[in-house]
């Protein structure tokens, strides 16, 4: 079975995209970003996630940048802490 990593129903969330497993949204996952949160904080604060839900989440933001727009610095990266190098290196290279 594939994962979908990154979804969205009307029925849940308010139609908001969600990571798989969760009740976070993207926008929470960018917000979290945005305020200076890494990835690893986000994975103690919130067990339930998974490092590649996250990069999910990031490269759907990315790939639906005029709904996320505030969470872009000028030169298109995501606002914040991304991957460390090593967590980074654990992802599949298509979330690298």
């Amino acid at each position: 079975m594939t994962i979908k990593w990154v979804t969205s129903d009307p029925l849940v969330m308010n139609g908001e995209p969600f990571c798989y497993g969760t009740r976070l949204t993207v926008r929470n996952l960018l917000e979290m970003r945005s305020h200076g949160i890494t990835p690893g904080e986000m994975l103690v604060q919130h067990p339930e996630l998974k490092r590649v839900g996250i990069a999910e989440a990031f490269r759907f933001a990315a790939e639906h940048r005029e709904r996320y727009e505030d969470f872009f610095e000028s030169d298109g990266s995501l606002k914040g802490p991304g991957f460390d190098p090593a967590m980074a290196e654990a992802l599949p290279e298509h979330l690298r």
